[in-house]
């Protein structure tokens, strides 16, 4: 039986068309359409739950330390109220997920991690612990997850904070403020309802990631349909991917997963300084010292025509070098003379239309340069495709609010 979010009820109310999304029924899309859900996001803003997902507290006076073996990332430079991106490698440098991880201080933090993931990752630390004061806590069912993401995000949420309002102005991209489980929590929305705000979203776009009580959701889920009027549109998973595309961000167990974690677009998870550099030793980090010949490239077509999501073979002047691992179409951007823009860029032409255009990942054998020309191959079509070093232009993920 699939699992359901707090806003189970909502979701159908609205049209949404349901889908088994890692085992529970999300919504694809509502009646709206996947099209105008994606636009909503880049013009003014749109609303995501985000319910599916798992979240692990984890406290201890050497919380740090396993955090810093099992993690990615450095965590020595992850400040207090600061969240940082990363991944979590097994022995053979295999992605067991990626995570957000959230230092509130006190030898306590917060990783997020994908849908279903809480009990695998839970069990990967615990595994790896050799310290007797570190407690893992799963709160799966504990707590929900909304997402309101696009430039009208920040005055949807200062209208709703009843407590708080102030500490997000200046607030910068990967931090955070507050806690759901804390009813003294910085951060309150109206009703005194205790949230994480955290300034970070799968879309590219300004915005937040909102985790509050559980049986709270459907408060804060009309909350902000009712602060936003027609500045905030309830999306789908469709939307979701093809924004999360044209940002260039990866989807867990697609795009990363059971292949080594080498030469890709997201090596900013890796703990490098300014030289390339590792600033420490994790587990997985081994490999760096002779990495395998695999390579994970963003690409950007001509026009929205699509190859399979994953798994369409990748030509090479006739010869097979990969797979796709996601092919989706960011509706936001189009190109002029062969350059990408996109709705949302200040520069560009009066020729401009955003027709849409084919964008995602291909994972390859061999080094390509930006601007080398691919064929995606399906069952139904070939498409060329251009490599690129990003895909939608003029995103707004770190703008100052």
């Amino acid at each position: 039986m699939l699992r359901k979010t707090a806003l189970n009820a909502i979701h159908r109310e609205l049209g949404g068309e349901l889908t088994d999304f890692g085992g529970w029924e999300m919504p694809l899309w509502y009646s709206t359409g996947s099209v105008k859900e994606h636009l909503a996001v880049i013009e003014k803003s749109g609303l995501f739950d985000i319910g599916h997902m798992d979240l692990l507290r984890i406290k201890g006076k050497k919380t740090f330390n396993l955090l810093q073996l099992c993690l990615t990332r450095d965590m020595t430079n992850l400040k207090i109220g600061a969240c940082g991106y990363s991944m979590i490698l097994n022995e053979q440098s295999h992605v067991v997920d990626d995570t957000i991880v959230y230092n509130l201080g006190e030898n306590e933090y917060i990783l997020i991690v994908n849908a279903g993931m809480g009990p695998v990752v839970r069990q990967h630390l615990e595994q790896h612990s050799t310290f007797q004061d570190v407690s893992i806590e799963d709160e799966s069912g504990r707590f929900s997850k909304i997402d309101l993401q696009g430039p009208a995000s920040p005055a949807i949420v200062k209208k709703l904070l009843e407590k708080g309002r102030g500490t997000i102005e200046g607030l910068r991209y990967f931090q955070f403020r507050g806690d759901y489980a804390d009813a003294a929590t910085e951060i309150a929305f109206a009703g005194d309802i205790p949230v994480l705000l955290s300034r970070t979203g799968y879309t590219g776009e300004v915005g937040f990631e909102i985790v509050m009580p559980y049986d709270k959701t459907l408060d804060v889920w009309n909350m902000i349909l009712d602060a936003g009027g027609n500045d905030v549109t309830p999306c789908g998973l469709a939307a979701r991917d093809s924004l999360r595309t044209g940002a260039v961000l990866p989807l867990s167990h697609q795009d990363i997963g059971s292949w080594p974690f080498v030469h890709t677009p997201w090596d900013f998870a890796l703990p490098q300084d300014k030289e390339g550099r590792f600033t420490k030793s994790f587990i997985g980090s081994g490999i760096y010292d002779d990495p395998p010949a695999l390579y994970t490239y963003p690409f950007c077509g001509f026009d929205p025509r699509k190859a399979e999501n994953h798994g369409a073979s990748v030509l090479l002047e006739g010869a097979s070098i990969g797979t796709v691992s996601t092919c989706a179409i960011d509706m936001a951007i189009g190109r002029v003379e062969g350059k990408i823009y996109s709705v949302a860029s200040p520069d560009k032409p009066a020729s401009f239309k955003a027709r849409g255009l084919v964008c995602g990942f291909v994972r390859v054998d061999r080094p390509l340069k930006p601007g080398s020309k691919v064929t995606l191959k399906d069952s139904r079509r070939s498409i060329e495709v251009e490599i690129v070093s990003d895909i939608r232009p003029n995103r707004t993920a770190r703008v100052k609010i």
